[in-house]
């Protein structure tokens, strides 16, 4: 849909603001939380809140990067496009489809190979220390021991890190559009 003219005022701060929210939740998800949260609390109350704010956050992904690509291609007709402005579109397709990777895939993979790993950890009574670091031993030892827990820690690993890697990606893109933005604050 070819659009006339500028933007509105409302569509350029809605624009700001969607993007500006993005952004802001993924160096929060991303760099802040999850290291404060790891530090503070026992591993399986970590894994808990994980599994509750990322479903959240990866729609609200989603959500946020769909809504940024919709306002910037009605007012970027592909016909119009030059190699920036192509770029940035491709950029904010590659954020919707890396959010919609940890929304349908990677995030309840990992998700779930998590909750079977706590159950198996609860049996041995492991998961209550706080720490990354903590009783390093004894899951080690469960690793060895139980060949389901390890391959059930192995396919968590495996999600988790198509997961952060898509995150990053998406982060990325965000940040390279955001400052685009920033630098051509008369436009969208």
């Amino acid at each position: 849909m070819v659009t006339e003219g500028d933007p509105t005022n409302f569509v350029k701060v809605f624009h700001l603001l969607v993007i500006s929210f993005t952004w802001g939740m993924q160096v929060w998800v991303s760099f802040i939380s999850g290291f404060v949260l790891i530090s503070q609390v026992s591993m399986h109350t970590f894994g808990l809140v994980q599994s509750k704010l990322f479903p959240f956050y990866f729609y609200s992904l989603l959500g946020g990067n769909a809504i940024s690509l919709s306002v910037y291609a009605v007012y970027h007709p592909r016909e119009l496009l030059d190699w920036h402005e192509s770029i940035q579109m491709a950029l904010f397709f590659v954020s919707v489809i890396m959010a919609a990777l940890n929304t349908q895939w990677f995030g309840p993979a990992a998700t779930e190979n998590m909750l079977v790993m706590q159950e198996i950890e609860k049996e041995h009574g492991l998961g209550s220390q706080v720490g990354m670091n903590a009783n390093k031993e004894g899951y080690a030892k469960l690793r060895e021991q139980d060949p389901k827990y390890k391959e059930h820690r192995s396919t968590f690993y495996s999600y988790h890190g198509l997961s952060n890697l898509c995150n990053l990606i998406g982060f990325f893109c965000t940040t390279v559009n955001l400052i685009y933005l920033a630098l051509h604050l008369g436009t969208i």
